[in-house]
């Protein structure tokens, strides 16, 4: 079998590992980064909103801010806590950064060129940090803080897929193993198409953890 790919259907050309060629527009490099980019934009969105109200809760700490909505949607409850400055500084300007650099990881993906390995495995590490960062912050919030920034929640489920569609790119890659047990199930992880039911696991299990515990106070 020969594993040549076309430049639309996002695969290198590799004659020798045919096993693990990913057919299909799914796993294009237009599909992959185009939903990365849009996460990713709308992550900055979130970003930069609570960049502002960063700032205005420094000038005055009592401000009522945009998305205060009630006692449970208040992001200036978030913003207070310590949780929300857990490195000594607000955390999103981590998140400035970190969509900053997938947007860019996304349009390089989407004009052709092919993405260094080692770039792209530093992506990975990085998201898997933000990941890893942003549901420790959701279970704050839920459990400790006792209150939800909407904002916030919008760059945990925009997180969890630039995470998914980095690993997406990583494994049609062989980015992560080049060969052996570990390629192989990497491989039937996106060819079965497993890290599509992630994502929308991912999106079913916060959202309901959030209504079940709050239920009407989230429009009270």
């Amino acid at each position: 079998m020969t594993a040549t790919m076309t430049k639309d259907e996002g695969h290198l050309d590799d004659p020798t590992d045919g096993q693990y060629v990913l057919y299909g527009r799914r796993h294009s490099n237009q599909r992959i980064f185009t939903k990365m980019l849009i996460a990713a934009l709308l992550s900055l969105v979130a970003a930069f909103v609570l960049a502002v109200e960063a700032l205005h809760l420094a000038e005055d700490p009592t401000a009522s801010l945009a998305c205060d909505v009630n006692a449970v949607l208040s992001c200036g409850t978030v913003a207070q806590s310590w949780q929300a400055e857990a490195f000594g500084f607000p955390n999103v300007f981590l998140g400035l950064m970190f969509e900053s650099a997938a947007i860019m990881m996304a349009l390089i993906g989407l004009s052709g060129v092919r993405i260094p390995r080692w770039l792209a495995i530093a992506e990975q590490v990085i998201y898997t940090f933000a990941l890893l960062f942003a549901l420790w912050l959701f279970s704050q919030s839920m459990w400790v803080i006792g209150a939800l920034c909407p904002w916030c929640m919008l760059i945990t489920y925009s997180t969890g897929f630039i995470f998914l569609s980095m690993l997406h790119y990583n494994i049609r890659e062989r980015n992560l193993w080049r060969s052996g047990r570990g390629a192989k199930i990497a491989h039937a992880f996106v060819q079965r198409d497993i890290d599509l039911y992630v994502g929308i696991g991912y999106v079913a299990l916060i959202t309901v953890l959030v209504v079940a515990k709050y239920g009407p106070q989230l429009v009270a």
